[in-house]
């Protein structure tokens, strides 16, 4: 559905070490990186398979920002898709293990989809998650609160 999406951090290089982490288990690299003023400048997050979605950290005064806008001001809600039960769980695992706050340990939330969620160092509210169309998932149902 989406070509592309962006976030804007407080700090790029701290936003993009974490991210660079976390979304290692979900075969998600930084692609590009990008330098502009001090303080400014983005990197671009993507499998790397040409003509593939990608995920931007920029950092900086984006041109469509209002003059009130800031960075964490207004969290985003951004969930990647992951390839397995696993990945899911490791992308929690190295998020918290990387300065995420908790905010949704790994579980099935609307069946099939299993899921975790974290708050990045900037206030956004990131989740992994993937559909076990394939795997038995009724115990899970059953111990996991939903998430929006």
């Amino acid at each position: 559905m989406f070509d592309h999406i962006g976030i804007v951090a407080s700090d790029l290089e701290r936003s993009a070490s974490f991210y660079a982490r976390t979304l290692a288990p979900l075969g998600l690299k930084i692609v590009e990186r990008h330098n502009a003023a001090p303080g400014e400048g983005w990197i671009v997050i993507s499998t790397g398979a040409p003509a593939s979605p990608f995920f931007v950290v920029g950092a900086g005064r984006p041109s469509f920002w209002l003059n009130e806008s800031r960075a964490g001001a207004s969290p985003a809600h951004l969930c990647f898709r992951a390839p397995s039960r696993q990945a899911v769980d490791e992308f929690y695992r190295l998020g918290l293990s990387h300065g995420a706050r908790d905010n949704g340990a790994p579980g099935v939330r609307r069946v099939p989809f299993y899921c975790a969620f974290l708050i990045d160092p900037d206030g956004n509210n990131i989740e992994a998650g993937c559909y076990l169309l394939d795997q038995r998932i009724e115990s899970d149902v059953a111990t996991q609160d939903q998430k929006p």
